[in-house]
């Protein structure tokens, strides 16, 4: 059972999120991303389970998932990097396929929004969610903006809904 209770509103749910950057470069001081979304998960009620930094390979993106996802403690995984055109880009291609369920509104609604700020280089993202065993996983670009952006305009607006409407049964 999650930490839920099945009464309670949305309002008053808070995540525990795992974050995951990925990057060949960053150090965990200089990921200003995974710190941004840390900031802003706090900022918004919620809490940060998790954190790791690792270079952008696809099998230990997707043990790294799977091995958070059978955690009772983690609602949420939110990655930022290796979402782009780059060979080296494989976030998508990892965790995509563990996906129960996508939820292509997100990518959708993310690069239009992006396409307000930066132009038509947004359709260079592949932003992604998508549902495991009724978890949320969010992939996000790497920049700190464009994670900024998700977070702020779509994300946690709708984050305590979205677990609400997962929990019922």
């Amino acid at each position: 059972m999650s930490h839920l209770d099945h009464k309670q509103s949305a309002g008053e749910i808070s995540a525990r999120c795992a974050i995951i950057t990925l990057s060949d470069t960053r150090t965990p001081q200089t990921d200003r991303s995974g710190q941004t979304i840390q900031r802003l998960l706090i900022e918004n009620g919620h809490t940060t389970s998790a954190y790791h930094l690792i270079p952008d390979e696809a099998k230990q993106l997707s043990r790294l998932a799977r091995s958070l996802l059978d955690r009772d403690d983690v609602d949420v995984i939110l990655t930022n990097g290796g979402t782009g055109i780059s060979p080296r880009d494989q976030t998508i291609d990892a965790l995509q396929q563990l996906f129960d369920k996508q939820l292509p509104g997100f990518g959708e609604l993310f690069r239009m929004l992006s396409h307000q700020q930066i132009g038509s280089a947004a359709m260079l993202s592949r932003a992604v969610a998508g549902f495991v065993a009724g978890k949320p996983i969010f992939c996000l670009p790497g920049s700190t903006k464009a994670v900024e952006l998700a977070l702020t305009g779509l994300i946690l607006p709708e984050l305590r809904h979205l677990l609400a409407e997962l929990r019922k049964r």
